[in-house]
């Protein structure tokens, strides 16, 4: 792997405009299982498909809190690992340019990255879907954790939704359409904790390389763009990623 990892080096010190997608991957240090491995208890007991779809929300939305419940708990204690303070340091003093997340725990910005474009949505905020109230979910999720108790408008008293993206919705526009363009016009993406199943998400790494970008993979997991990749690194993102941002660090 050292070989793998000094060409990556060499192919960051190379770029002048990289960019990271992450995926579940990068967050699983920080305790926040991925949602499609078996060991998680994610999808053991719940179908995604009602609980965390949007017309499964609308239905009964005391499924997808009764399901969300423990993720919560993690996601307000979880810390940035290794793997976040690296691109941290990569965009501080190495080509990074931005990171595009396909994850909703608000952990890039923890760790101190500034341009963060978060595809399927975040957790500071939560939408009324009855009257449109938007309100600050830093204080709900406290209480949602401590309680279980579902969240509700004080404006109408329906039940709010967290502003994330779920099964059946579509990502930010806004969001997603600054993500294609830096897809489009890096010379660099790094892929990083993600299996690249997830849809429209998982093609801006094809946009990239389309555009005459390269590609580095970093997972655990085959992806069906691997064999596109300049280069695939199967390890754990929290030991590759800061072996990788060390040579930008001054020392």
């Amino acid at each position: 792997m050292n070989n793998q990892i000094e060409q990556a080096i060499k192919f960051f010190k190379q770029s002048k405009r990289a960019v990271a997608l992450t995926g579940a991957g990068i967050s699983t240090p920080s305790g926040i299982p991925d949602f499609r491995s078996p060991s998680s208890g994610l999808w053991n007991k719940y179908d995604p498909m009602v609980v965390a779809s949007i017309d499964g929300f609308k239905r009964r939305p005391e499924e997808f809190y009764r399901w969300i419940h423990p993720l919560a708990d993690l996601i307000l204690h979880a810390e940035p690992n290794p793997a976040h303070m690296a691109l941290t340091e990569l965009e501080t003093h190495g080509p990074l340019k931005a990171i595009i997340t396909q994850n909703i725990d608000l952990l890039h910005h923890r760790a101190g990255s500034s341009n963060v474009y978060e595809v399927h949505g975040h957790l500071r905020q939560a939408t009324c879907l009855s009257c449109g109230y938007v309100t600050g979910a830093e204080r709900m999720l406290v209480d949602f954790v401590a309680t279980a108790e579902m969240p509700r408008c004080e404006l109408c008293g329906d039940v709010l939704k967290p502003n994330v993206t779920l099964y059946g919705e579509v990502p930010p526009l806004n969001i997603f359409q600054a993500a294609e363009g830096w897809a489009a016009t890096c010379d660099l993406m790094l892929v990083a904790g993600s299996s690249l199943q997830v849809m429209p998400v998982a093609e801006l790494p094809l946009l990239a390389r389309q555009n005459g970008s390269r590609l580095i993979i970093v997972d655990l997991l085959e992806t069906y763009l691997d064999e596109m990749a300049d280069l695939v690194i199967r390890g754990d993102v929290a030991e590759v990623l800061p072996q990788l941002s060390s040579s930008f660090v001054p020392q």
